[in-house]
This record gives structure tokens, sequence and C-alpha cells, in this order.
């Protein structure tokens, strides 16, 4: 298998289908607020720099929100107590050295959303609100990192048994081609619904028997789908899966704005998201680039003005057919 890292604008074959991991997959199912820190360590914007050391020491911590009157003002950070020891004004107020643009992001909201927020901004901690705007924790890559810990450590038996039972469908019937269908209606601006789709669509292919590496690939392809329904068709969309032994066929239909520059569109970081999507953590410009790289074929139809239908194909090689799968594909990789 090749060991190449897994890059943004690579095209997932069947070989290189491994190289997603349940880590990424993870990160599209758990949300933030299953990972973030509760236990705040909230400093007033008057409290002077050399107590933020010994809150930082004693609580082991490497940066803090900034609190006045309940809200949110800004972010004091390791760094800002550094600089602070440089310039030899440790008895400076917090609110010299704060940083007060804060970048935020929502409790409900998935943890991939949290990831990259931290890749494209290159920060080491986010304040996390609830839909109200209310501060609710803060969310680091070390929360991260122990919270798909756990997760990985979830017990699957219960979700094998159902898996079990369902992949024996396509066994069971007799005829020239036999396919299900899964239809979804996606709501324009239904962020707190973003993923339910994708999560549902997921676990059904892995209860008929589907690889986890299948699964996941069309799991990521169907949330930046279901996102994209979320963030710019004017009344939402649907997402039709139809699935086969042998293929998954995917559709996003929306009536929306439609897509004037297909090829644009594709570019890693280019997003028509307005200031207010983009404020909520959505809207980075990678979501076609990764829905490209998780699937074997794409075609998107998109009129100004009419709207977009999102066409995509998954094969499946023979030994990962469903209803030919063996007792391995329920203990190789969870759900």
């Amino acid at each position: 298998m090749d060991d190449e890292p897994l890059r943004k604008d690579r095209i997932i074959t069947d070989g290189a289908a491994n190289l997603i991991s349940r880590v990424e997959e993870l990160a599209y199912e758990l949300t933030i607020d299953e990972v973030m820190t509760r236990d705040l360590k909230a400093i007033a914007p008057g409290t002077k720099m050399g107590e933020v050391m010994e809150t930082f020491r004693e609580a082991r911590i490497s940066g803090a929100p900034v609190v006045a009157n309940g809200e949110l003002i800004g972010v004091v950070s390791l760094e800002d107590l550094i600089r602070a020891l440089r310039e030899s004004n440790i008895e400076a107020p917090v609110g010299e050295y704060m940083t007060r643009m804060v970048l935020t992001v929502n409790a409900r909201n998935p943890l991939i959303e949290a990831l990259k927020v931290f890749e494209q901004k290159r920060v080491g901690r986010l304040p996390v609100v609830d839909d109200d705007n209310k501060l609710v924790g803060i969310i680091t890559k070390g929360d991260i990192t122990s919270g798909v810990m756990h997760a990985l450590e979830y017990d699957y038996q219960e979700e094998e048994v159902r898996r079990y039972r369902a992949r024996h469908l396509f066994e069971d019937i007799v005829s020239d081609r036999t396919s299900l269908t899964l239809r979804y209606k996606i709501q324009h601006g239904a962020f707190a619904q973003g993923g339910n789709a994708s999560s549902h669509i997921k676990r059904a292919l892995l209860r008929l028997g589907a690889s986890p590496q299948i699964a996941r690939r069309c799991g990521i392809a169907i949330y930046e789908a279901e996102m994209n329904l979320i963030i710019h068709a004017t009344h939402g969309g649907m997402i039709r899966v139809e699935i086969e032994p042998h293929r998954i066929l995917m559709e996003a239909i929306d009536d929306g704005p439609g897509i004037y520059d297909v090829d644009l569109a594709m570019k890693p970081g280019y997003s028509t998201a307005p200031d207010s999507i983009r404020e909520l953590g959505f809207g980075a410009g990678m979501g076609l680039k990764n829905i490209q790289r998780c699937v074997d074929d794409m075609y998107v139809d998109s009129t100004p003005g009419r709207g977009t239908r999102l066409e995509l194909r998954i094969n499946m090689q023979p030994q990962e057919s469903l209803g030919d799968a063996t007792h391995k594909n329920l203990t190789d990789g969870g759900a």
C-alpha cells in the first residue's frame, strides 16, 4: 500500500482509499462540544500578566479566554505572556497583550470545522460558543486528540450485530438489478443538522457490509455536498444515494444560484460564502475538492440562476461488493 500521506488535491482510488483513516472519519462524526474543555479558566482584562503566568502554571494550560461582564473580548496565550516578559512588562494588564480579533466555533458544529480553522488560521486554541454566542468552552488540538482517542475506544458490539443482520439484504433478493435508494431533504441554513445525512448514509453502508474505507469515502463526500446545500442553496436541496452491490451513485440537487465558473470553484480556498457564514466556521472553499478526492467519478452540472446537480460515483472491487462481505468487514475498522 502506498505510504504517501493523504493530500487535499489527491484523487482517491481503490488502492489509496485505505489512507482515509478512522481518525479522519471521526472528525466528521464528532461534534465540537464532545471534545472541548468545559472547565474554563477565564481571565479578566485587568488581570496582571504575572498572575496569568501563575494561572497557566497551576492549570497547565497555554492559553485562556478573556471575559468582561460575561462576554468574550479576547484570548491571552503563552506567546502573549512571553512577549510581556521580553518587554519586562509583567505587571501590565492582560488587555494590553491579549488578542482581540477572536475566532470562535459553534459547539454543535462537526469537529472537522474546528480542524479547518486550526489549519487555515494557525491558532493554538479556539473559544467555543453556543447558538446564543455565549462562551461555553475552549478547544485545542490536544482536546481533539484526546476526544478522538476516547471515541476510538467505543464499544461497537451492538452496531456489529445490526451490520450482521443488514449485510444479507442483497444476498437474499434475486433480481437482474438490485438497488437501495436513500433520499434526504436538506434545508438551507440548517447548520445544526449538518452532517446528519452523511452519518446516516455511512452507517447504512456499513450495515450492508461495505468496507470501512468505502463508507468513509462516501461519508466525507456526502458531508461536503450536504454542507454546500446548507450554505449556498437558496431553498436547500436533496441528496439521493443509490446503493448497488458493486457501486454507489450519489446526487446532490438544488435550485439555488448555481455556479458561474466550475473550474474556479474547484480551486482549493475559493468560496462565495458571505462573511456571516465564514464567521460561523464554514465556507472554507474546500468542499468540491474534498469531494473529488473521495470519489471515482464526479460531474458538476450547474446553470447560474437555476441550480446545480452534483453526480458522484464510487466503484467497488469484487472483494468489496455488498452482499459478499465477510466477517472481516465487521471487525477491521469500525463504524
